[in-house]
Order: structure tokens, then sequence, then C-alpha cells
């Protein structure tokens, strides 16, 4: 094998330089991907690339021979998928809340990654072969969802979708909203958090965020309160504005009221004893409204899921 350079195309403009990657070489690993990047053997144009990269049409990547990590003459086939990701798999078709000719929008519940990474096999991305349906090709992620965070999930069911949807997100054209439970209940009922962020590594701790004010990214957030039960909790619609990586869960503990099971950001005080499910993470993907690919405005909301709603219930929200 030989090492190949490969031009974007127009009908790949916009997406993630692993996504396109793993299209282009189906049989590596993403983790052999992420690492042939980190030491400089896949380049665009060129230059060292992130995984998060969007392409531009007429790019050039250079991918290096990849062994057996890619599929061709002589590869190994690609292990098959487990059974139990066949019951998982028509749990998402179940899910399926919106499709047309070019999108796809899930209610990804809550406990399931939507790509892989360090000792994740089951995640969204491994099973999009099956959520094809009538289009005739592996359809495409445009955004991502925390592991622990439920609701709306879109993807895009061509090149040209996936391309026009993550423009959207990116250029902020996206409306968002998320339903989240906390702890405690904001002095305001209705306000706008614009704190900075940074990602830091701690020992024991791993990767976290946290507010960074002086050389953070910029991170705003509007929030407005739902209901309250009392001093103890309350149901927020929290509206980012800004799209950094754990943002929602950062601004609430910053409020002083971290979202209910978050203990990474909110310590004990995101747990309530005796809530149903307390432990876990209480925030919801609750609509997304943006331009559709085909014109017009797409809006798609998703119902909590039941072992949620158990938890609304509890503190006598009327979610539905």
């Amino acid at each position: 094998m030989v090492t190949r350079i490969v031009v974007v195309t127009d009908d790949e403009a916009g997406i993630r330089l692993d996504r396109w990657l793993r299209r282009r070489c189906p049989g590596a690993t993403q983790g052999r991907l992420e690492r042939l990047l980190r030491t400089g053997r896949i380049r665009v144009d060129g230059g060292r690339a992130k995984a998060s990269m969007r392409l531009a049409p007429g790019q050039r990547v250079r991918i290096p021979p990849l062994g057996d990590a890619s599929a061709g003459a002589g590869s190994s086939p690609p292990p098959q998928e487990p059974v139990a990701d066949q019951a998982l798999l028509a749990r998402l078709r179940a899910l399926v809340i919106h499709r047309d000719a070019e999108v796809v929008a899930l209610n990804k519940p809550p406990g399931l990654a939507v790509q892989g990474g360090t000792g994740l096999r089951r995640h969204v991305d491994a099973l999009l072969d099956g959520l094809a349906f009538d289009a005739g090709e592996r359809p495409r992620l445009v955004h991502r969802l925390d592991k622990d965070t439920s609701g709306v999930l879109l993807l895009g069911r061509s090149a040209h979708a996936a391309a026009h949807l993550a423009a959207s997100f990116r250029r902020g054209h996206a409306r968002k909203t998320y339903w989240a439970i906390v702890a405690g209940v904001p002095e305001r009922p209705r306000g706008r958090i614009d704190l900075a962020v940074g990602k830091r590594r701690a020992p024991g701790v791993g990767e976290r965020v946290t507010p960074d004010p002086a050389g953070g990214k910029r991170a705003v957030t509007e929030y407005e309160l739902l209901e309250r039960a009392g001093r103890r909790a309350a149901w927020l619609a929290l509206r980012p504005l800004t799209g950094r990586t754990h943002q929602l869960r950062v601004h609430c503990a910053a409020l002083g009221t971290p979202i209910l099971g978050d203990r990474k950001y909110g310590g004990g005080r995101a747990v309530i004893d005796g809530a149903p499910g307390a432990g876990r993470l209480k925030l919801h993907a609750r609509e997304i409204a943006m331009p559709h690919p085909s014109g017009g405005s797409l809006e798609v909301a998703a119902r909590l899921p039941e072992a949620a709603r158990d938890t609304w219930r509890f503190f006598g929200f009327h979610a539905e």
C-alpha cells in the first residue's frame, strides 16, 4: 500500500475530518485515526490537523498506509456487530421522532454515547448504517450530545444535508432549548449567563471545564424558570447561544443551582435524597429549530424519557 492524497469534494464540505476519514477508511478505528493525526502522519494541505477540523472543498488530505486497520485487499474484515447492538439498533429506530428526505432526528436515550472513545463500544456512530432507512447511504452526525444527556439528535441523510446542518450549528443558526432539573432555585426567574469557560486537567479527576473569564472561550446561556418545588429544586429551560463543551453544566453550577445528578460540577449539592434517579444527570435536549437543508425551517421536539418523567413527577413538575 502507498500513501494517498485525496481531494475533498464539494459535497463533503463542512464534514469533520475524523468522520471523513472513517468514510474513506471504513476499517480503521477512531483510536488509530486519532493517533495518526497526533503524530502528523495524516495531514491536510501539508499541515497537521485535529480530528474536529471541518473540511473545505479542494483541500488535500494525506492518508498514509493503514495496513490491517483499513479495508482493502489483504486486510481483515471489520468485526461483526455484537448481537446486543442489534437490540440497541432496534431501540434507536423506534426512537426516531422525525424523518424526511434530508434529516433523521432521534430522541437519544441517556447513557448512550454519540461517538466512540476509550472503553466505549456502544454508541450511535457505530449504528448509523442501520439508520439509513430508504436513503441508500449512511447518515452523518452533525452535532453531539453528552453521553448522559437525552433528547434531540439530528443526522444528515446525505453529504449535502449534513454539510448544511453542520454549517447552521457552526454559524449559530440553530435555536436549541434544553430542559433541566437543578438543585435549588435561581435568585431571578430568568437571566443570561455570560461566563467564559476553559478546559484543564486535574490529578485524579481528568479533564474538566471550568469558568475562565481571563483566558477561556466565551460561553453564553439564557435560562428561564418554568416551575419550582419550594427551595429544593427548579425546572429550567436553558438556551445556549454558544456551543462549548459542558457549557450548561458549568453555567448552572456557577449560578449556584447545579443540574441534578451532576456530581462532576455540582458535587454533593447536585444530589437530592429521595428523588428517583437523582444520581443520573437530569439534562434533556428538548427542542431544535433551524433552517432545513431543502428550505424552510426544521423544528423537532423530544419527549422526556420515562425514567426522567418519574423525576419530574416526583417534584410535581408538569412536563407533558
